[in-house]
């Protein structure tokens, strides 16, 4: 297995799992703001960026669990593909491997 790529997904996975935890807490902040502050889910371990989205918009994200939410710039070619780009972010899908499979398994819905 290439532990870099693992490595990334697991990275994703644990962002993604902080911004369900994250979101929860900005459902109060916005019925006054109508957006979400959520991290940056790309594979660096170190990234501590942030992004602003509608909850709709994080509510699409999620409805497929192969989805994520980084900064552009931040994408990852040989594990994923940009397939939309927002304002201030891009929503990547993993491609086939070890990434798409931990993002799959760590789905929290």
């Amino acid at each position: 297995m290439d532990e870099r790529k693992r490595r990334i997904g697991v990275n994703e996975a644990i962002f993604r799992e902080a911004n369900e935890r994250i979101q929860e807490l900005n459902k109060s902040f916005a019925t006054l703001t109508d957006r979400l502050i959520l991290v940056c889910e790309c594979g660096d371990g170190q990234c501590v960026e942030k992004i602003s989205l509608s909850p709709e918009a994080y509510e699409e994200l999620r409805s497929e669990p192969t989805q994520f939410a980084v900064v552009p710039g931040h994408v990852i070619p040989d594990v994923e593909e940009v397939v939309a780009q927002r304002v201030g972010y891009e929503v990547v899908r993993k491609v086939d491997g070890v990434p798409r499979h931990i993002a799959e398994v760590t789905d929290p819905r």
